[in-house]
Parts: C-alpha cells; structure tokens; sequence
C-alpha cells in the first residue's frame, strides 16, 4: 500500500449520539498537530454549548460559529424563511473557508440536516468538496447523509443508538450533551 496524503472528506451520521462529538475529537486532535481548523454549526445557535466556552482556550486555532437560531421546523411544518436564509449564509461562509485554503479542517456540523430537510442542494456541496484544495479536510456531520455525499466521501461513519438515557427520562446533561 503506498503512503498517500490527502485531504480527507468525512461523514459522521446515523440516528446515534456522538456525531459532533466525534467530530470535534478529531478538530482537538488536528490542532494538536498544528493544524487550523474551523467549525460551521449550520442550524445550532439558540443553546450555549460548553464547546464553545472550550475552543477559545486554543487560542485561534479552533475557531467555531453558531450560524442558526437552533432548532427549526420540519415533519411537515413550513420551514421558516429566516432559516433558510441563515443556512445559504453559512453555506457560503463554508465554501469560502474550504475553498481559501486558509484552514486544515473544515468541519460542517450539522449540514447533512440542512441538506436533508430541503434547506441546501446537496449538489453544490458536492461541487464545491470536489474543488477544494488537496491538503484540505472537510468533515460533515447530522443524520440522513445525502447518498452522493457518502459516494464522495473517504470515510463514512454511522452512529447507531443502541440506548439513550433520554429513554429513561434522564434529560440533556451539561458537559455531556451540551
């Protein structure tokens, strides 16, 4: 097997907790190695999570945006506009910041959601991975993966619930889910 480096385009999905989690184990894990890395959370942003409080203690090298107003409608519901508007905007910022070569880790928490409740064409984030510059990572997260983007994509990861606290009424808990 040949040594070969690349940018890796991962997938971390599945209806499972740990999605996020895993991807920000991994934007610690870059940063340790010296790497740049930038966090676009599409639809979050109502919640003040503790990762955000964390990521200032790395001094610029892990830069992480709320670009949502948190949870949005979906199941039948209009989406409201606003949402939608603030997806196209983090969507932009995303392809700029893949595209600009500046960062060694793109992570677009949250945009398999965005893409599968209507809000972004899975085509443009397609074009967009297959342009980006060859040491550049990208790795996107949320359940319902678009099937082109698991095609694309290196590594693809499902998250599967075997159990959840939550089943047994042990609600969201600081530092563990938020």
């Amino acid at each position: 097997m040949k040594d070969v480096r690349r940018g890796l385009i991962i997938v971390n999905t599945g209806p499972g907790k740990g999605k996020t989690t895993a991807a920000m184990g991994t934007g610690l894990r870059a940063v340790g190695q010296g790497m740049r890395v930038l966090m676009l959370q599409f639809l979050k942003g109502s919640w003040h999570y503790g990762e955000l409080d964390a990521v200032k203690a790395l001094d610029g090298k892990f830069i992480m945006k709320q670009m949502g107003r948190g949870f949005v409608k979906v199941g039948g519901a209009e989406t409201d506009p606003e949402d939608i508007r603030m997806v196209d905007q983090a969507w932009s910022e995303a392809e700029t910041a893949i595209l600009s070569g500046e960062w060694d880790l793109v992570i677009l928490d949250e945009i398999n959601y965005a893409i599968s409740y209507g809000m972004l064409d899975s085509a443009k984030v397609v074009e967009t991975l297959k342009k980006k510059p060859e040491m550049v990572h990208v790795i996107l997260t949320g359940r319902n993966a678009h099937p082109t983007i698991v095609e694309l994509a290196d590594t693809v990861t499902e998250m599967r619930e075997v159990k959840h606290a939550y089943e047994k009424g042990v609600m969201a808990q600081r530092g563990i889910e938020y």
